[in-house]
Protein backbone atom coordinates (compact mmCIF):
# COMPACT_ATOMS: atom_id res chain seq x y z
CA UNK A 1 0.00 0.00 0.00
CA UNK A 2 1.02 3.47 -0.88
CA UNK A 3 2.13 5.65 1.95
CA UNK A 4 2.26 9.65 2.24
CA UNK A 5 5.46 11.63 2.85
CA UNK A 6 6.05 15.24 3.62
CA UNK A 7 9.68 16.56 3.02
CA UNK A 8 10.47 19.84 4.16
CA UNK A 9 13.28 20.77 1.57
CA UNK A 10 13.90 18.39 -1.05
CA UNK A 11 14.88 20.02 -4.50
CA UNK A 12 18.35 19.36 -4.53
CA UNK A 13 20.76 17.30 -3.30
CA UNK A 14 19.80 14.22 -0.68
CA UNK A 15 16.14 15.75 -0.14
CA UNK A 16 16.11 14.95 -3.94
CA UNK A 17 17.64 11.78 -3.38
CA UNK A 18 15.32 11.05 -0.71
CA UNK A 19 11.62 12.63 -2.70
CA UNK A 20 12.91 9.97 -5.84
CA UNK A 21 13.57 6.92 -3.64
CA UNK A 22 10.54 7.33 -2.07
CA UNK A 23 7.93 8.34 -5.20
CA UNK A 24 9.75 5.06 -6.90
CA UNK A 25 8.55 2.77 -4.55
CA UNK A 26 5.01 4.16 -5.29
CA UNK A 27 4.40 6.53 -2.60
CA UNK A 28 2.86 9.86 -2.84
CA UNK A 29 5.74 12.88 -1.73
CA UNK A 30 4.89 16.35 -1.24
CA UNK A 31 7.85 18.54 -1.21
CA UNK A 32 7.84 21.92 0.40
CA UNK A 33 10.81 24.37 -0.69
CA UNK A 34 11.60 27.28 -2.51
CA UNK A 35 11.77 25.89 -6.04
CA UNK A 36 11.16 22.91 -7.69
CA UNK A 37 14.76 21.96 -8.50
CA UNK A 38 15.43 18.89 -9.99
CA UNK A 39 11.92 17.40 -9.49
CA UNK A 40 9.98 18.98 -12.14
CA UNK A 41 10.14 15.97 -13.64
CA UNK A 42 9.79 12.92 -11.37
CA UNK A 43 6.29 11.43 -11.06
CA UNK A 44 4.65 10.95 -7.68
CA UNK A 45 6.43 13.93 -6.87
CA UNK A 46 4.06 17.00 -5.60
CA UNK A 47 6.02 20.27 -5.42
CA UNK A 48 5.02 23.38 -2.81
CA UNK A 49 6.35 26.69 -2.91
CA UNK A 50 7.54 27.18 0.81
CA UNK A 51 10.76 28.99 2.88
CA UNK A 52 11.20 27.28 5.71
CA UNK A 53 11.78 30.66 7.51
CA UNK A 54 9.16 32.87 6.26
CA UNK A 55 6.14 30.64 5.87
CA UNK A 56 3.33 28.56 7.07
CA UNK A 57 3.14 24.69 6.75
CA UNK A 58 0.11 24.28 4.39
CA UNK A 59 -2.81 22.41 5.93
CA UNK A 60 -2.91 18.63 4.93
CA UNK A 61 -5.62 16.20 4.49
CA UNK A 62 -5.28 12.69 5.85
CA UNK A 63 -2.55 10.49 7.54
CA UNK A 64 0.70 11.54 6.41
CA UNK A 65 2.74 8.50 7.46
CA UNK A 66 6.48 10.22 6.77
CA UNK A 67 8.00 13.64 7.93
CA UNK A 68 11.41 14.83 6.85
CA UNK A 69 12.92 17.75 7.96
CA UNK A 70 15.98 18.60 5.96
CA UNK A 71 16.76 23.07 5.53
CA UNK A 72 20.35 23.43 7.34
CA UNK A 73 22.96 25.56 6.90
CA UNK A 74 26.77 25.30 6.95
CA UNK A 75 27.79 28.93 8.77
CA UNK A 76 31.75 28.42 9.50
CA UNK A 77 33.09 31.30 10.96
CA UNK A 78 35.55 31.95 13.92
CA UNK A 79 33.52 32.36 17.40
CA UNK A 80 34.43 35.45 17.34
CA UNK A 81 33.20 36.61 14.24
CA UNK A 82 29.96 35.10 14.81
CA UNK A 83 26.91 37.02 15.64
CA UNK A 84 23.79 36.57 17.42
CA UNK A 85 22.19 36.89 14.66
CA UNK A 86 23.78 34.30 13.20
CA UNK A 87 23.28 31.98 16.02
CA UNK A 88 19.58 33.17 15.51
CA UNK A 89 19.62 32.21 12.28
CA UNK A 90 21.09 28.64 12.38
CA UNK A 91 18.38 27.93 15.11
CA UNK A 92 16.15 29.31 12.93
CA UNK A 93 16.37 27.43 10.10
CA UNK A 94 17.16 23.96 12.05
CA UNK A 95 15.85 23.97 15.26
CA UNK A 96 12.21 26.41 14.71
CA UNK A 97 11.72 25.35 11.38
CA UNK A 98 11.28 22.10 12.48
CA UNK A 99 9.40 22.41 15.64
CA UNK A 100 7.16 23.90 13.68
CA UNK A 101 6.48 21.28 10.56
CA UNK A 102 6.17 18.99 13.50
CA UNK A 103 3.37 20.52 14.99
CA UNK A 104 1.89 21.69 11.89
CA UNK A 105 1.56 17.82 10.73
CA UNK A 106 1.14 16.32 14.14
CA UNK A 107 -2.67 15.58 13.63
CA UNK A 108 -1.89 13.97 10.21
CA UNK A 109 1.21 11.94 12.06
CA UNK A 110 -1.76 10.18 14.47
CA UNK A 111 -3.78 9.25 11.92
CA UNK A 112 -0.78 6.86 10.18
CA UNK A 113 -0.87 3.31 11.76
CA UNK A 114 2.70 4.10 11.88
CA UNK A 115 4.66 7.02 11.34
CA UNK A 116 7.99 8.95 11.50
CA UNK A 117 9.42 12.09 11.61
CA UNK A 118 13.42 12.18 10.63
CA UNK A 119 15.61 15.41 11.58
CA UNK A 120 19.06 16.07 10.47
CA UNK A 121 21.92 16.83 12.76
CA UNK A 122 25.87 17.16 12.30
CA UNK A 123 28.94 14.82 13.17
CA UNK A 124 30.07 18.51 14.79
CA UNK A 125 28.02 17.92 17.94
CA UNK A 126 29.08 14.79 18.98
CA UNK A 127 33.29 16.03 17.57
CA UNK A 128 34.48 19.28 18.81
CA UNK A 129 34.99 21.13 15.65
CA UNK A 130 36.46 24.73 15.19
CA UNK A 131 34.17 27.15 13.79
CA UNK A 132 31.34 24.58 14.08
CA UNK A 133 30.01 26.46 17.36
CA UNK A 134 27.07 28.23 15.43
CA UNK A 135 26.03 25.11 13.50
CA UNK A 136 26.75 22.60 16.06
CA UNK A 137 24.81 24.69 19.18
CA UNK A 138 21.56 24.66 17.01
CA UNK A 139 21.78 20.98 15.77
CA UNK A 140 22.66 19.72 19.76
CA UNK A 141 19.30 21.40 19.96
CA UNK A 142 17.83 18.88 16.90
CA UNK A 143 19.29 16.15 18.63
CA UNK A 144 17.68 17.06 22.54
CA UNK A 145 14.96 17.62 20.80
CA UNK A 146 14.63 13.93 18.83
CA UNK A 147 15.01 12.21 21.75
CA UNK A 148 12.13 14.06 23.63
CA UNK A 149 10.27 13.70 21.59
CA UNK A 150 10.53 10.35 20.65
CA UNK A 151 9.77 9.39 24.19
CA UNK A 152 6.68 11.53 24.46
CA UNK A 153 4.58 10.36 21.02
CA UNK A 154 5.90 6.04 21.24
CA UNK A 155 4.70 4.10 20.24
CA UNK A 156 2.22 5.51 17.81
CA UNK A 157 5.30 7.90 15.94
CA UNK A 158 8.79 7.13 15.74
CA UNK A 159 11.32 10.26 16.01
CA UNK A 160 14.74 9.76 14.86
CA UNK A 161 17.92 11.97 13.48
CA UNK A 162 20.60 11.38 11.27
CA UNK A 163 24.07 13.27 12.13
CA UNK A 164 26.40 13.11 8.95
CA UNK A 165 29.65 14.41 8.06
CA UNK A 166 30.93 16.34 5.20
CA UNK A 167 28.59 15.40 1.65
CA UNK A 168 28.90 16.01 -1.40
CA UNK A 169 26.14 19.08 -1.93
CA UNK A 170 25.38 21.63 -3.33
CA UNK A 171 25.25 23.05 0.48
CA UNK A 172 29.25 22.37 0.97
CA UNK A 173 30.19 22.95 -2.21
CA UNK A 174 32.66 25.91 -1.05
CA UNK A 175 34.31 23.31 1.26
CA UNK A 176 35.20 20.90 -1.46
CA UNK A 177 35.75 23.07 -4.63
CA UNK A 178 39.41 22.13 -4.99
CA UNK A 179 41.61 19.00 -5.25
CA UNK A 180 43.04 20.26 -2.00
CA UNK A 181 39.69 20.41 -0.14
CA UNK A 182 38.71 17.31 -1.22
CA UNK A 183 41.77 14.99 -0.29
CA UNK A 184 41.82 16.63 2.95
CA UNK A 185 38.53 15.99 3.55
CA UNK A 186 39.32 12.70 2.16
CA UNK A 187 41.76 11.56 4.62
CA UNK A 188 40.06 12.89 7.72
CA UNK A 189 37.46 10.11 7.51
CA UNK A 190 38.27 6.55 8.36
CA UNK A 191 36.52 5.29 5.03
CA UNK A 192 38.62 7.61 2.94
CA UNK A 193 35.93 9.29 1.30
CA UNK A 194 33.11 11.66 1.47
CA UNK A 195 29.79 10.99 1.93
CA UNK A 196 27.19 11.15 -1.32
CA UNK A 197 23.97 11.88 -1.49
CA UNK A 198 22.16 8.22 -1.72
CA UNK A 199 24.45 7.59 1.70
CA UNK A 200 22.63 9.88 3.43
CA UNK A 201 18.89 9.13 1.75
CA UNK A 202 19.23 5.56 1.88
CA UNK A 203 19.63 5.98 5.67
CA UNK A 204 16.66 8.66 5.72
CA UNK A 205 14.72 6.37 3.58
CA UNK A 206 15.21 3.60 5.70
CA UNK A 207 13.92 5.39 8.76
CA UNK A 208 10.46 6.88 7.11
CA UNK A 209 9.47 3.23 6.39
CA UNK A 210 8.30 0.64 8.05
CA UNK A 211 11.79 -1.36 7.47
CA UNK A 212 12.92 0.45 10.76
CA UNK A 213 9.44 0.08 12.76
CA UNK A 214 11.46 -0.84 16.20
CA UNK A 215 13.75 1.96 16.00
CA UNK A 216 13.07 5.28 17.89
CA UNK A 217 15.35 7.99 19.71
CA UNK A 218 18.39 7.18 17.92
CA UNK A 219 20.87 9.73 16.50
CA UNK A 220 22.48 7.61 13.74
CA UNK A 221 25.88 9.26 12.47
CA UNK A 222 26.29 8.40 8.83
CA UNK A 223 29.87 10.08 8.76
CA UNK A 224 32.15 7.59 7.15
CA UNK A 225 33.05 6.37 10.97
CA UNK A 226 34.18 9.67 12.08
CA UNK A 227 32.56 9.53 15.41
CA UNK A 228 33.62 6.27 15.88
CA UNK A 229 36.84 5.56 14.86
CA UNK A 230 40.52 7.03 13.61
Amino acid sequence: MAKRFVLIGGSYGIGNELASRLASDGNDVSVLSRTAGDLANIAGIDHITFDALTDSIPKFDGPVDGLAYLPGTINLKPFHRLTDTDFQNDLNVSLFGAVSAIRSLLPNLKESDSSSVVLFSTVAVKIGMPFHASVAASKGAIEGLTRSLAAEFAPDIRVNCIAPSLTETSLAEKLLNTEQKKELAVERHPMKRVGTVDDIASVAAFLLTGQSSWITGQVIHVDGGMSAIK
